[in-house]
Parts: structure tokens; C-alpha cells; sequence
């Protein structure tokens, strides 16, 4: 069975960065963030690894596991928000308390999605994987973005539905903020393999493919076990996102992916909008996802609110999923059970 933690009124978030922290000159970016939190009425709990940043990280690994191991156990703490990826968070896993991590919300994306998924593999907790806390400081947050405190505030055995963003952000505008954090300028275009109607449900598993590919052969990936042990032979619904690979590195580790039986019994896989996917030759991600369709016969949805470019819908490890899209619109019903 999946435990789901639920996020209550009046909660304290604790900010932690087991991959990155955020450097001196952008300091106002995450007092920003917490300040809106606060404003929203949370209340606030920075941790030290929040404030620095050298040579690719927060904080030694054993550090940054410290930090976040007393976070999670700490009762006054009720969800954890890094506040956002980074690259080296795989250091600090052996050193992660999973025999007593507690039943509470972890969300994040691009590398804290590796942390992600291996505490829902070894636990069956639920995570979610969704907005980061910086990018939480605007005035407001967009429609699509704001249902992450709606989704982690859905009570077990009930369901939440999420639809498809209206526009999504292009590229990042440092110079011209807006309220929302984003510049939502281009009309979302949800695509499937098919080109046709898909529905596909199952259990939801995921994140950035760049990070979490390197939990294969791991005792964090064990992607079987967890299958046997929380969902009892239901399919599962992966959700990818592609921060930085080229088409080739990455259908390699689809492939790897493959061989390692992640895709076995999988009902369909969605891929989300990515700002890199560059083509090789004349190799290209279309190709790719037509490759991986044709190869697992199953559907392939792309081009989905996840990942790198925002905004995003929050998705979570371990929650029972119906997802459809139709006509480039597509919606993603989570079902708590």
C-alpha cells in the first residue's frame, strides 16, 4: 500500500538543499520565496545548506543528508521544499535515513527527483514532484502551478484532477520578472506517438531522466521490489523530463532503462516539454519516442507540463494515475489510494 502524507493549514516547510544551495549573490531569491510562503500563512525553517553553495553543491554529502534526515525527522516540520536541483545530489543517498524517514511531503524536480523516487521505491511514501520553493516568489503563482498545495492537501482515498497549462514559458527572462515568476508565452501542445485520442492509467513513477537513470543497479532503484512489495503487480505510468541530454544519450538510457526491466508492465510513458533534446545528425526525439513507442507498444505522451520547462503539474511517485490528452489538451486524474 502507497502512504500519502497530507499537508495541513498553518504547517512549517523546511528548506533544505541536499543538492544545491543557493550562492550569496541570489540569497534574495529564496528570502523572496519564504517571505510569500510566510505571506501564504506557513511558517518558515531554513536550514543552513540553503545558504551555500561551492564546488557544484550545498554542502559535503554527509552534510547535506545531516541537514535533511533532522528535517525529516523533526515533528515541527511537515513538508520538505529544497529550493531546487542542482547535480550531485546521488552523493548523499548513502547517507539517507530510509529505515525512518517520516510520512511527509518531499516536492521538487530535476535532481531532488532522484531523491524522489528512491524514497518512494524504498518506502512506498509518496512524493511530489512539482515546483521548487524559488520559484514560488512571485506575487502570485499560474494556474497550473498554484494546484501543488491543492494536491498535497488531498485527503487518502480521495482523487484530484489536473489539467493541461494554457501557455507555457519559452525560455527564462531574468531582466523582465513577471508576478507569476514565468514568461507564458507560447500555446501548450500536449503530443502523443499516435496522433490520436490516448488514455492510459497506472501507477505513476518518474522524474528527470538525466538523474535518475543513475539509480539502475542500485539498491535505491529497485524498481521490482517496489513494485511486489506497495502496488501488488499494477502497471505502472512513467513521467521523464530531459534537463540536458542529446537524443542519442538520450534513447541510451531508455535503452538502459529497458534492460533493467523499469519498463516492464508499463502502460505508457509521458515525457515532458525539454529545453535541450538536441538533435544528432539527423537523429531526432521524435524519433526516439517513436523508436520507444513501436518497441514497447505502448503510447507515448510528450511535449507534457513537467520539468525544465515550466510550468509544471505536480505529479506523485506512487499515486494511482487515469492520464488522457486529445487535440493537444490533456488532463491527469491522481487517484490516493
Amino acid at each position: 500500500m502507497i502512504k500519502y502524507p497530507i499537508l495541513q493549514q498553518g504547517i512549517t516547510i523546511g528548506v533544505t538543499a541536499p543538492s544545491s544551495g543557493v550562492p550569496t549573490e541570489l540569497h534574495e531569491l529564496l528570502k523572496t520565496a519564504c517571505s510569500r510562503m510566510e505571506a501564504k500563512g506557513f511558517n518558515v525553517t531554513c536550514g543552513d545548506t540553503a545558504w551555500t553553495q561551492d564546488k557544484a553543491k550545498s554542502a559535503p554529502a554527509k552534510k547535506r543528508a545531516e541537514e535533511f534526515n533532522k528535517m525529516m525527522n523533526d515533528e515541527n516540520i511537515h513538508i520538505i521544499i529544497p529550493p531546487w536541483g542542482g547535480e550531485l545530489l546521488i552523493e548523499t543517498l548513502e547517507y539517507i535515513d530510509f529505515e525512518n524517514i517520516r510520512n511527509k511531503w518531499v516536492l521538487g524536480y530535476s535532481d531532488i527527483s532522484l531523491l524522489l523516487l528512491a524514497i518512494t521505491l524504498k518506502t512506498g511514501i509518496a512524493t511530489a514532484h512539482g515546483t521548487n520553493l524559488v520559484d514560488l516568489r512571485g506575487e502570485y503563482s499560474d494556474d497550473t502551478t498554484a494546484m501543488w498545495q491543492s494536491v498535497l492537501s488531498t485527503k487518502k482515498g480521495e482523487s484530484i484532477l489536473q489539467h493541461s497549462s494554457e501557455k507555457y514559458q519559452k525560455e527564462w527572462k531574468f531582466d523582465k520578472p513577471t508576478p507569476c515568476v514565468f514568461n507564458l508565452t507560447e500555446q501548450t501542445d500536449w503530443k502523443s506517438t499516435s496522433n490520436n485520442r490516448v488514455k492510459v492509467q497506472g501507477r505513476l513513477l518518474g522524474g528527470c531522466i538525466d538523474s535518475i537513470r543513475h539509480l539502475i543497479g542500485t539498491t535505491f532503484g529497485e524498481v521490482q521490489r517496489f513494485k511486489e512489495n506497495y502496488i501488488k503487480g499494477e502497471s505502472v505510468i512513467w513521467f521523464l523530463e530531459n534537463c540536458e541530454l542529446s537524443t542519442t544519450d538520450l534513447r541510451k538510457s531508455l535503452v538502459q532503462m529497458k534492460l533493467a526491466g523499469w519498463f516492464e508492465n508499463c502502460s505508457g510513458i509521458m515525457f515532458g516539454r525539454s529545453p535541450a533534446n538536441t538533435p544528432v545528425r539527423n537523429y531526432t526525439v521524435e524519433d526516439v519516442y517513436k523508436e520507444l513507442s513501436e518497441d514497447l507498444q505502448i503510447p507515448i505522451i510528450y511535449d507534457i507540463d513537467c520539468g525544465h520547462v515550466p510550468p509544471q503539474i505536480t505529479l506523485l511517485n506512487g499515486a494511482y494515475a487515469e492520464v488522457e490528452t486529445d487535440s493537444g489538451k490533456g488532463t491527469i486524474l491522481q487517484y490516493f489510494k
